[in-house]
């Protein structure tokens, strides 16, 4: 379905209400971005946590009476993001709503999507019509439910479109993983008006908007890079000629005893994206959780195919890197154009579970966007899983926040 944008001004509003209430606190939300906005919306996101989420089906009805939006994707999770403040294991609903002139945006359903293969042109291209991609595409925003859609495989083929599509520079994908259920049937997606309880959605947002990312992976290496010597799908068989498993047992060993209270959080494997670079700082990796051992050979699995000659180095959660990984990387978004709106996405092993207290990267992110706002209008959830583009590809990440960033385009800049 394709909704074109009449709207005049680039404009954005979210709100965030905890009410105990699940119909009451959808009425707050999108009567409170309506009275922002002054009218309909184009591009909606609705996100529903707690005991709120049986009450999905009567909230999205009254969002969209409300505000209208052209296009509207609804998840479930078991965290909210609202303005700056966060809501973790609670019932609440946050609502983010923006008008886009100039823009199309055309919205999906995963189960219509044709299978893609990053390998099959001729698929890629079948999936770049699918979604709506031309040469003006500036995001796609998708969610998935964990235990229908496979969302890593889902995210690389949409991010490799441009491989049948020469016209179509780069396909940045941004949104997360449901966290609203710990089983099958429990999460609830919507695209406008329908809900399912398993699938996923997506929009592409086409025109004349700006769609930046911030992806903030926060966790510290340690010991040093390691080359994959023996690799088996996603077994690490070999680093460096030895196995995987003697070498991280090496590495915790060698740690004096009062550093090893970071390991607390579990060890985590960093894969390197761009092998070309000489020397390998925070941002060169893809984090990836260590899902077991095998004990017979000492191989490590990790949460992603691995292949020889890749380079990889161990990391670990921490407080404090994530802090200040998040920050660096606003401090660069202060030289942009002030930004309009923001949809983040951040773990749900981030929060009060890594920091110790709430808010921790809602108000980083509302002072390093919206420095002098007293609303500023950014929504989002908890997810059991983060999509955001490193370097040209997007990812499904882990341990993450991704932020997307509505700025006016380039025609509106022109014009200003």
């Amino acid at each position: 379905m394709e909704h074109v944008s009449t709207a005049t001004e680039l404009s954005a509003a979210a709100a965030l209400s905890v009410h105990v209430d699940g119909v009451m606190a959808g009425e707050q939300v999108s009567e409170e971005v309506r009275g922002t906005l002054g009218g309909a919306c184009d591009l909606a996101m609705l996100f529903i946590s707690g005991e709120h989420i049986q009450h999905a089906q009567e909230i999205v009805a009254h969002v969209g009476r409300t505000i209208e939006p052209g296009a509207m994707i609804t998840v479930t999770a078991e965290g909210l993001i609202g303005g700056d403040r966060e809501v973790e294991r609670a019932s609440g609903v946050s609502l983010f709503g923006a008008t886009m002139p100039g823009t199309t945006i055309e919205s999906f359903l995963f189960k219509d999507l044709p299978h893609a293969r990053v390998e099959d042109p001729a698929s890629l291209l079948r999936l770049g019509h699918a979604i709506g991609a031309r040469e003006d595409l500036r995001s796609v925003l998708f969610f998935a439910d964990p235990f229908s859609v496979p969302a890593a495989a889902v995210v690389s083929s949409l991010s490799a479109v441009p491989a049948a599509m020469p016209e179509v520079a780069r396909v940045p994908v941004v949104g997360g993983v449901a966290s609203g259920a710990t089983a099958p049937g429990g999460n609830v997606l919507g695209m406008n008006h329908q809900l399912m309880r398993a699938g996923g959605v997506g929009v592409t947002i086409r025109g004349d908007v700006s769609v930046d990312t911030i992806v903030s992976q926060g966790c510290r290496p340690i010991g040093q890079a390691q080359v994959v010597t023996g690799a088996r799908r996603n077994l690490i068989l070999t680093l460096g000629n030895r196995p995987a498993m003697a070498v991280l047992r090496e590495l915790v060993e060698s740690m004096p005893e009062d550093n090893r209270k970071i390991l607390a959080g579990g060890v985590l494997i960093g894969m390197v994206f761009d092998e070309y670079k000489s020397r390998f700082g925070r941002g060169d990796f893809l984090i990836r959780g260590i899902m077991g051992v095998e004990q017979s050979s000492g191989a490590i699995a990790v949460g992603d195919m691995v292949r020889v000659g890749q380079t990889v180095q161990f990391h670990v959660r921490d407080a404090q890197t994530a802090t200040e990984d998040l920050e660096l990387l606003l401090t660069g978004e202060a030289f942009k154009e002030p930004a309009a709106g923001a949809i983040c996405v951040t773990c749900n092993g981030r929060g009060k579970r890594l920091f110790g207290k709430a808010g921790h990267d809602s108000t980083r992110i509302a002072r390093g966007l919206f420095p002098e706002v007293a609303s500023p209008a950014i929504a989002g959830m908890f997810g059991a899983g983060e999509i955001g583009p490193v370097g040209d590809r997007s990812y499904l990440h882990g341990h993450s926040a991704c932020v997307a960033i509505l700025r006016p385009g380039r025609e509106a800049f022109d014009a200003g």
